[in-house]
């Protein structure tokens, strides 16, 4: 790839233009940060629809994007006011890059992360989600950018312990959607099309983070409606609150106060986390 036909695929129109990105991605074989830039450009500017933006996602994902961070840098905190004081959240779900990355510095070997109840479930546990992951068919669920998928409490919560981080608890994470204002999704209301990755759109799997760029607050949380249910830190007994707005859910499931509980040791295609700090 020349550097005159990136300039002359950054002429077409923006559908064509995303074809033409994707190509170029799987061509390349080192990151170019004029590429990634424009991959960006038209996932942020809402650009395409349904698959096509599903593809654009994954290729940026595989080549680099741009957009993620770790839990150690400022930008990737949002920081949100809440009635109990300001708390801070990940602008994004945690991603399976982040994840491999406890997984590559031992974090499954580390006793002080997991605490009793974790350390029960790792002695117990048939699988891990390293198990999963490395499966022939896991591909198109551990894309890079793409929000980590079939982990349970445990695991999220040991992640999130190696940061000096947490899950957020439930009323945390509605104070976050909902605002002030009250917004029934994080962009207000109606519900509508198009605004969040949930059953309706039949993309079939997660995609990219922030890839729905409506599905975020005006402070810049992102993936709060769809993409993948999300563990909370509470809930009753042994079992945990997790707010269900995902992937393989309907739009019902995306609405602020939409909780379920589920067992600690659970874990499916379309459940994730993300984190949050004081």
């Amino acid at each position: 790839m020349s550097g005159s036909d990136l300039d002359t695929a950054l002429d077409l129109p923006p559908a064509e233009r995303i074809q033409a990105l994707i190509a170029f991605a799987a061509a390349a074989t080192d990151p170019n940060p004029k590429l990634q830039q424009a991959m960006v450009a038209l996932i942020e500017g809402g650009a395409g629809a349904g698959k096509d933006r599903l593809a654009l996602g994954e290729a940026l994902g595989n080549l680099g994007d741009p957009r993620l961070s770790a839990p150690t840098e400022e930008r990737y905190w949002i920081e949100v006011s809440h009635d109990d004081g300001p708390v801070q959240v990940g602008r994004y779900p945690v991603t399976n890059a982040e994840f491999r990355t406890f997984v590559n510095d031992g974090g499954y070997d580390r006793p002080e992360l997991w605490g009793q109840d974790g350390k029960l479930w790792l002695d117990q546990a048939k699988t891990k989600w390293v198990d999963m992951a490395d499966q022939a068919d896991s591909g198109p669920y551990v894309v890079p950018n793409q929000p980590v998928v079939g982990v349970t409490w445990f695991e999220a919560r040991a992640y999130a312990r190696m940061f000096d981080a947490r899950l957020p608890r439930f009323d945390e994470r509605l104070w976050v959607t909902r605002g002030s204002d009250k917004r029934p999704y994080p962009w207000g209301s109606p519900f509508g099309e198009g605004n969040a990755n949930t059953q309706e759109e039949v993309i079939g799997r997660p995609c990219a983070v922030g890839l729905f760029v409506k599905d975020a607050t005006p402070e810049g949380v992102s993936d709060l409606a769809g993409n993948v249910a999300e563990w909370n830190d509470d809930g009753v007994g042994s079992q945990r609150w997790i707010h269900p707005g995902a992937w393989d859910q309907p739009s019902m499931a995306a609405w602020a106060k939409a909780r379920f509980l589920e067992p600690a040791d659970s874990c499916w295609a379309g459940l994730g986390f993300r984190l949050a700090k004081d």
